[in-house]
């Protein structure tokens, strides 16, 4: 199956309010997780139903809310009543192909991303979506299937007592999205080890499974640029907007987001042209090494024309050839074809045909 986003045929004309999942089903069981912080005090819970939600949005602490499936419409249509979050909005939550972008509503913000993922193992990239809602004292963050990649900011929330606690919703946001940037920069790296590696190859023998390889990291780089252009583009956006639900305070945050992006961005296109050059090093270094394989079989070839030609002479037929009855006719018909090689090697060296 394509990796490439494709639009189901079942999908066409629907709703844009309606909260149907469009997607490839990767969880069993829809997970809800919060957590509710403030400086001094964390508190983590696994959530039965959403009614567990109302007491959290009158409360003075931070609510981390992360949501671990997305196909269960019900918990959306709970979500957006009691958070006030328009139906389009949950909608594009259950489209997991849904472009990267940020929208603002009446109540909150609204972003999706990429996340990717490498399988070292194969060296194959996949990709989940990440949605995030940001409200005035929530962060709800929505995930196709469970996953470690936000623990190390779980492990600061519960440890430190530091800005990540008492710095808002949209420092949340940024601190999670700045996880799903800094893997597009360490995807990149595991990716151009391997690129630059095959360097050492082009110089020796080339072998198929050289070509197997570039085309194999092309694909994967070309993966890869498809989800971080969108994904830059929407952090230029976001660092852009002017919402009352970003702090004046945490917009450098997002200033310093844009500047991964762009690494991530650039290191893609640089291990990209990389992959194209070696592409091309390798079909020239073919075509000349075919080319010297031509060469040679040319040279024997015309070789060849003269000994044939002088045995095709003296393989005719006629009673009268002269050499045909002489005692020494046949070293005779040798020396001459030895002659005419010998002189034909060293023309051809000498004009540094081979």
């Amino acid at each position: 199956m394509s990796r490439f986003i494709k639009k189901k045929k079942e999908d066409i004309g629907l709703s844009p309010y309606a909260l149907v999942f469009r997607g490839q089903k990767k969880t069993d069981k829809t997970v809800l997780r919060a957590m509710d912080f403030d400086l001094e005090d964390v508190t983590e819970q696994e959530l039965k139903s959403t009614d567990d939600l109302i007491g959290r949005k009158k409360s003075k602490k931070l609510t981390w809310l992360n949501i671990d499936g997305l196909d269960n419409a019900e918990l959306m249509e709970n979500l957006a009543r009691v958070f006030k979050i328009e139906q389009n909005i949950l909608s594009d939550v259950m489209n997991p192909a849904a472009r990267p972008k940020v929208q603002e509503f009446d109540n909150g913000i609204f972003i999706t991303i990429k996340m990717l993922h490498f399988d070292e193992k194969n060296d194959s990239l996949s990709a989940d979506n990440l949605s995030l809602i940001i409200t005035d004292n929530t962060l709800i963050s929505f995930q196709e299937q469970s996953g470690l990649v936000f623990e190390p900011i779980r492990e600061r929330i519960r440890k430190h007592k530091n800005k990540i606690r008492t710095s808002g919703a949209d420092y949340l946001a940024f601190a999670l999205l700045d996880v799903v940037v800094d893997n597009y920069i360490y995807i990149n790296g595991i990716l151009g080890d391997k690129i630059e590696a095959l360097e050492n190859d082009m110089t020796g023998n080339l072998k198929k499974e050289l070509l197997e390889s570039i085309n194999s990291y092309k694909s994967e780089m070309n993966f890869m640029r498809k989800h971080i252009k969108p994904a830059k583009e929407m952090i230029l956006n976001l660092g852009k907007m002017e919402s009352e639900f970003i702090h004046d305070e945490n917009r450098i945050h997002f200033r310093e987001l844009q500047d991964n992006i762009n690494e991530a961005s650039e290191l893609s296109d640089s291990y990209r042209e990389i992959l194209y050059d070696q592409l091309n090093v390798y079909h020239s270094s073919m075509s000349t090494k075919l080319n010297e394989i031509m060469s040679i079989l040319t040279i024997f070839s015309v070789i060849f024309i003269p000994l044939t030609f002088i045995v095709g002479v003296y393989g005719t037929n006629f009673e009268n050839l002269p050499e045909v009855h002489w005692r020494h006719g046949y070293l005779f018909m040798w020396v001459i074809m030895i002659l005419t090689t010998l002189v034909m090697l060293w023309f051809f060296r000498r004009k540094k045909w081979f």
